[in-house]
């Protein structure tokens, strides 16, 4: 599915490999530790080798990791993308403890950082609904929302905006509040 936007920007759905996507950056569901997981995380850490975890372990030792609804930049080693910008998205505890805002943040992060970076393609999983338990209409809605109001605001360099989403019931809801909430 893809939705056109002013400038010749477009978003995309797919389902799909995020390792294999040929996107200027990809988006990893880091934890606020940086130090590798499982999920996206583990993929992302296996397909791009070590030169990852290197640099994650640079910038842990500057700063001690990352808070939830941020995000750090490294470079892709093995991964075709040049930039992994690895996102912390919130464990989902009921929607009360301010996991909505914590989820948009991660988003509106790693689009400043693509236009800091002054990149055109970006990739993004489903953030916090794996583990971290966020139900996946929600989060699409916040996901969906922060990137729609992106890229219908900015003059920036970013033009294309990918949601690769690791099944086709995860696409199904992507795809159904896209449909329901067009730009």
């Amino acid at each position: 599915m893809e939705q056109n936007f002013p400038g010749g920007k477009i978003l995309r759905l797919k389902v799909g490999d995020i390792t294999r996507e040929p996107a200027d950056a990809i988006v990893n569901a880091a934890n606020s530790a940086l130090a590798g997981g499982g999920g996206v995380d583990g993929a992302i850490h296996r397909a791009g080798g070590p030169s990852i975890m290197r640099e994650l372990d640079q910038i842990r030792g500057k700063s001690g990791g990352c808070p939830t609804g941020s995000a750090v930049v490294t470079a892709a080693g093995l991964l075709p993308a040049r930039f992994v910008f690895h996102a912390v998205g919130p464990v989902y505890r009921g929607g009360k403890h301010g996991e909505p805002e914590l989820l948009a943040s991660c988003y509106r992060t790693c689009l400043q950082l693509a236009e800091e970076q002054g990149i055109a393609t970006i990739a993004f999983p489903s953030i916090s609904t794996g583990i971290y338990g966020y139900p996946i209409r929600e989060a699409a809605r916040i996901a969906l929302a922060e990137v729609t109001r992106h890229l219908n605001a900015q003059a920036g360099m970013l033009q294309q905006v990918t949601f690769v989403l690791f099944s086709e019931p995860d696409y199904r809801v992507y795809a159904s509040c896209l449909e329901r909430e067009p730009a």
